[in-house]
């Protein structure tokens, strides 16, 4: 019986260059899905990065290749890091062949991309957004295109690519066949395989379940905007090694690793908006412990193999059951002992009895360190060090410089204090910021079937912008310790009246409604909106609220310490090159 890539009776030139890159036996993935795709099946594949599901229908697609010279084959990324690992991919196993292949990615120049659209192209590999882009500008046609793929169709779901997804799925030929790829299958990828695949061959790799045994799993319950502060604690007592922290969004990384460097305690990202050799670099420094924290979306962590993490956080709850036990299956890895952290409000209790039935055990739940118990472990650390340096009797030229101190006058014992004053000063950089009252709530799911809109979490908003109403982006806002949201008390007469701000008001408390001066007319999607608002305002595009986009016009809410800011650039914005004007709703 023939074990190899030969079984598969595919072009000499791809298995040539199959065994070029080391390659002599197929993955599971492969031997699954190879056959079926030959054959113009639709798939429906769940396996896990790692286990060759790239080269499991991009060797079928570069098989069936023709002579046409229009582009034949589309495959949809999450992030531009993917798109750009599965284009060189494609290109890897077809050069033999003259594969032509193009990743389309946004902060690439559309320029180069569109000119090497117009020289043809077989195989073009992008994210939803950039692609759709050139598919309304007329540059690319999909509508011969004979195979779609959508690859980490969960996460492209998750970060809310649904509506580009759907929109790009209608411009391809209804006789096309679809490949859809996801290490999960929640509802929301069923439904949409059920849409628009035609009797999907389903494929299943399961992975191994993770020793959770050596891990030490624990939440805290917090209230959504004390997060940081609770994270900032358990940084100062906890024995971290290592600490991969997961966040829900790409901006969210950013955010979340900037507050942990400002409170003292450095950390670096790890998303989608990473290149390849700057992601190399920032492993690496996590890997030679340069740097202890990590900060990461789950897309970007796939497979992330490093194998003394001693902590994983879970900053934001993941909405599926099996990520969360993908995420702490990274620590306590050969032989060792870790530890998972979960920090969850009130509104997600329900989600974690949800974890515990589906890991079948329980997440033992603990309480934050108090402030005296932190000062308490300072004086301790500080103790301790102090302690080693006069056992070791090696500081002669401190001592040289405390008898020079005492010959001006100053007590030994006033000398000491103030050097440890001086040794503890870099204490100033972890505020140990306050927490508050959390309220006690039912930890079964409401009965209305819906989750809770909480901030940080899937919010009202996102719901209703997937069935055309308004979207409100995660809106996850860091708690400054003492400091206070301003109100804008000094806007142009008229705003203010005696109940408010009148219709400029938000529905959520804290936000000022205002209004951008293009809508559905324009090709404005919610997107777009969140990232010229963030990028040209240089807020953060977690902080955005809901979204209400019309004809003409398209209504945002921004938080009221943000909302001068954004007002200040109104004249800088720019969706699809078109100026777009910043004003009070």
């Amino acid at each position: 019986m023939t074990t190899g890539f030969s079984q598969f009776d595919l072009h000499p030139q791809l298995v040539q260059a199959i065994e070029e890159c080391g390659y002599s036996i197929p993955t599971p993935i492969q031997t699954g899905i190879i056959p079926l795709m030959l054959k113009g099946d639709d798939v429906l594949g769940q396996a896990q990065t790692g286990t060759g599901k790239t080269a499991a229908f991009a060797l079928p697609i570069l098989h069936n290749l023709q002579p046409r010279g229009k582009v034949q084959a589309l495959v949809l990324a999450p992030t531009r890091e993917l798109a750009m690992q599965v284009a060189d991919s494609f290109f890897t196993y077809g050069k033999h062949l003259g594969a032509r292949v193009l990743a389309i990615y946004g902060g690439a120049s559309y320029n180069r991309q569109i000119s090497q659209l117009n020289r043809g192209v077989d195989v073009v590999v992008g994210t939803p957004g950039r692609l759709l882009d050139l598919i309304q500008r007329k540059s690319l046609d999909i509508s011969h295109v004979r195979t779609v793929v959508l690859d980490e169709a969960d996460e492209m779901l998750s970060m809310g690519f649904i509506e580009d997804i759907e929109t790009i799925l209608k411009e391809t030929p209804a006789e096309r066949q679809t490949a859809l790829f996801s290490a999960t299958l929640p509802k929301e990828v069923r439904k949409l395989a059920e849409r628009y695949m035609n009797a999907p061959q389903s494929v299943t790799i399961q992975r191994e379940q993770p020793a959770v045994a050596a891990i030490e799993q624990r939440y805290y319950l917090v209230n959504a905007s004390d997060k940081l502060a609770a994270l900032t604690r358990l940084f100062e007592i906890e024995p971290v090694h290592s600490a991969l922290v997961f966040a829900r969004t790409r901006v969210g990384t950013g955010e979340l690793a900037n507050e942990l460097t400002r409170r003292g305690f450095p950390a670096e990202t790890l998303n989608g908006d990473l290149s390849q050799e700057l992601r190399e670099r920032v492993l690496n420094r996590f890997r030679q412990n340069q740097v202890k924290v990590l900060v990461a979306t789950d897309v970007a962590a796939r497979g992330l193999d490093i194998e003394d993490i001693s902590h994983v956080v879970n900053f934001d709850l993941p909405e599926d059951d099996e990520i969360y036990l993908h995420r702490i299956g990274r620590t306590g890895r050969a032989g060792k002992n870790g530890i998972a952290i979960s920090l969850i409000t009130p509104q997600e209790q329900y989600r974690l009895r949800r974890i515990e039935s589906y890991i079948r055990q329980k997440i033992t739940r603990a309480n934050l360190p108090t402030v005296e118990e932190i000062q308490h472990f300072r004086d301790n650390q500080l103790l301790e060090k102090v302690t080693v340096w006069l056992r070791r009797g090696r500081a002669q030229h401190e001592r040289d410089i405390t008898d020079e101190l005492m010959k001006a006058g100053f007590e030994p014992l006033d000398i000491a204090a103030a050097a440890l004053k001086v040794a503890r000063a870099e204490e100033k950089q972890r505020p140990i910021d306050s927490l508050g009252v959390v309220p006690e709530m039912s930890a079964e799911r409401p009965r209305s079937g819906k989750r809770p809109a909480e901030r940080g979490g899937i919010s009202r908003g996102r719901a209703e912008h997937a069935r055309g109403g308004n979207y409100n982006s995660n809106s996850e806002k860091f708690a400054r310790g003492p400091e206070k949201r301003k109100r804008i008390e000094n806007f142009p007469a008229g705003r203010q009246t005696q109940t408010g701000l009148s219709t400029r008001t938000s529905h959520e408390a804290g936000m000022v409604r205002l209004s951008l001066g293009l809508g559905h007319k324009h090709g404005v999607r919610p997107n777009e909106v969140v990232s010229s608002i963030a990028y040209y305002a240089e807020i953060p595009g977690s902080a955005i609220g809901k979204i209400l986009i019309d004809e003409q016009t398209t209504l945002v809410d921004i938080p009221e310490e943000f909302a001068r800011q954004a007002l200040a650039k109104s004249g800088d914005y720019r969706i699809h090159k078109l100026p777009a004007t910043l004003k009070l709703a």
